[in-house]
């Protein structure tokens, strides 16, 4: 597939994969417009994007779900169908099932689940009147088995699985591509940004976090991974093996993960 002046939209484009596939998509000569909360970050980087000029910022909180069909049908009519969506906004957790007070379990569903949902279902109208465009959602190797201290987090990724595997057969005849993204440990600020058990965030890198991939071999492997009309990839180190242990060997993989309390 080529970019070149295709519209791309990335949700989550201020920081870690979001920003890494800005950079990589812009490289490729595609017309960005980039969402996130905080549009401070969202002009560094634009300004770091090869043509800045033609980054478009959209500020915008996808766990308000009103206002993303709102700002996504004011940039259509303005700029024409999206080409491609990259759904990378989100959240993670860093808390017990026990301790978690459910305001937080909800606000994670709505943000990881239902935001990226709200998104897709703004800009999907105008992807089946051309009939062609490419969705792809960041998830997690947590949407393909869970792990202490991610109930919510892995319940939502979950879910997208859940929801976009069933859309991508509904749309395969509109000529409309969805790409899974499951990542391991990626050295961002996930685990910084993460929520604990009362809202509040970690504030603290995870070891293993830091030691993950960097966010741009994974924006390259998204690329390659659209080229190449992949349905689903999973991206990073030793942790990917989980995917493959919870179908041929449950029982182990429980054992590994009921250890990884600390993770």
């Amino acid at each position: 597939m080529n970019f070149k002046n295709k519209k791309v939209w990335i949700t989550g484009a201020s920081s870690g994969i979001g920003e890494a596939t800005a950079y990589a998509f812009a490289k490729e000569g595609a017309h960005l417009i980039l969402s996130a909360r905080n549009e401070t970050e969202l002009l560094r980087v634009k300004m770091g994007c090869a043509d800045a000029e033609s980054v478009e910022i959209v500020k915008m909180d996808i766990a308000n779900h009103d206002e993303v069909f709102s700002i996504a049908k004011a940039l259509i009519q303005r700029i024409g169908a999206i080409d491609i969506l990259v759904n990378n906004a989100g959240i993670s957790q860093r808390s017990l099932v026990k301790d978690t007070d459910f305001q937080v379990d909800t606000h994670i569903v709505n943000v990881d689940l239902l935001g990226t949902i709200a998104v897709t279902k703004a800009v999907l109208p105008s992807m089946l009147a051309q009939k062609s465009g490419q969705i792809i959602v960041i998830s997690s190797l947590m949407g393909k088995f869970g792990a202490p201290l991610r109930s919510a987090y892995a319940a939502a990724k979950h879910g997208l699985h859940g929801f976009f595997d069933t859309l991508r057969a509904e749309v395969f005849d509109d000529n409309i591509k969805v790409l899974m993204v499951c990542p391991g440990f990626v050295q961002t600020n996930i685990s910084i940004n993460a929520i604990t058990a009362d809202g509040s965030k970690q504030g603290t890198m995870d070891e293993a976090t830091g030691k993950g991939l960097t966010a741009e071999t994974v924006a390259s492997k998204i690329l390659r991974g659209v080229k190449s009309g992949k349905e689903e990839i999973n991206v990073g180190g030793r942790e990917v093996v989980g995917v493959y242990l919870k179908r041929f060997l449950p029982r182990l993989l429980s054992k590994i993960v009921r250890k990884a309390k600390t993770v």
